[in-house]
């Protein structure tokens, strides 16, 4: 490909906010949750590269010919890769087009297809346009995708602040994460976390089921956690947040509540793979891990519950709960936003 822009640049990024930030500099769009995707069309050939730099186009076969239809034939643009389901985004489903198989990569295609939604344009034709300010390259991505079909979708902005709280609250029961803030003026400086993004947070009491061993096998690298529906008790995601000497404290209080159960056991009660079962995201990582009485609570932050079954980040360790029953830690303490359609988020001219 004959681009201004190499396939291997590293994206900008973000850093985390408290709040949505403040005053007439900035701009404000919907956090998609899903994969981080550049795309590189030079002519007929289209590339999508995942933020690792890591080549996705064959797994996203459905979106490739749309990319061959924007008014111009040379481009690289910035965006996110999400999957809609009937409840909004599907990041479960997402991850699932991740398959080795061509066959399966097929159907999923037809069964799960894929959006795109672009936020920003780096190149067209010559031109390199990452030193331009954001701005102008949101006009010149607004002119390229006038016309746009299904699925790419241009994603919506705001310069008002009340619009984007607005959007903060109600895009969540349609699973966003959140809100991103951009400096207008700014350009896209790859690698650079110069973006603000503003995630829901909450918090949980969970029940430590266990913990998973360092990549090295000498500490403890994360606390598995689970929670109650009715008497069954649910593996939901981890806590990592430690350090060298709080990892070693961990060890020898979780010591004495250790105990052995069969994997067949967990998988029976988990609601998603088991602690320490393998993913296409984690092959080759060593997940061995160790199963306690499930006597300990703790409150962690989160920001996700995907599909009302998994955290869908780790969680942000708070403190001990010494005063709450593990029984007591069930789903019914989370929180759920009033649904609302993807879809509608669209506003098409």
């Amino acid at each position: 490909m004959k681009l201004p822009i190499p396939l291997d640049m590293e994206p900008m990024l973000s850093a985390p906010g408290e709040g949505i930030p403040r005053g007439d500099s900035w701009e404000y769009e919907p956090k998609w949750d899903g994969f981080r995707t550049l795309v590189f069309r030079d002519g007929d050939k289209v590339e999508l590269i995942s933020r690792g730099a890591r080549p996705m186009t064959r797994y996203f076969p459905e979106v490739l010919p749309a990319f061959r239809k924007l008014r111009s034939d040379r481009v690289v643009l910035d965006g996110e890769l999400i999957v809609v389901g009937d409840k909004g985004l599907d990041f479960g489903a997402l991850q699932q087009r991740i398959h080795p198989a061509d066959s399966r990569v097929r159907m999923l295609s037809e069964a799960t297809p894929a959006w795109y939604v672009a936020f920003d344009l780096l190149a067209e034709g010559e031109e390199d346009l990452r030193s331009e300010p954001l701005g102008t390259r949101r006009k010149r991505l607004e002119s390229l995708l006038k016309g746009a079909k299904q699925p790419i979708f241009l994603t919506p902005y705001t310069r008002d602040e009340a619009t984007a709280e607005d959007w903060f609250k109600r895009f969540e029961g349609a699973g966003l994460d959140g809100v991103m803030a951009k400096s207008w003026k700014g350009a896209y400086v790859p690698g650079k976390r110069l973006w603000v993004k503003v995630k829901h947070q909450r918090t949980a009491d969970c029940v430590v089921i266990g913990w998973r061993k360092s990549a090295d096998g000498k500490s403890l690298g994360s606390l598995l956690l689970g929670l109650y529906r009715k008497n069954e008790l649910n593996y939901v995601g981890h806590t990592s947040s430690f350090s060298a000497a709080e990892r070693r404290e961990l060890i020898a209080k979780l010591k004495p509540l250790q105990v052995d159960v069969p994997p067949s056991e967990w998988d029976s009660h988990s609601s998603g793979r088991m602690p320490g079962g393998l993913s296409r995201w984690s092959r080759g990582k060593d997940l061995e891990w160790v199963t306690v009485r499930p006597e300990l609570v703790c409150e962690v932050a989160y920001d996700k519950l995907e599909a009302g079954e998994r955290f869908r980040h780790a969680t942000r360790f708070l403190r001990w709960r010494l005063d709450k029953p593990p029984r007591k830690c069930g789903f019914d303490q989370i929180e759920s936003a009033a649904q609302f359609d993807v879809r509608g988020i669209f506003a098409r001219k």
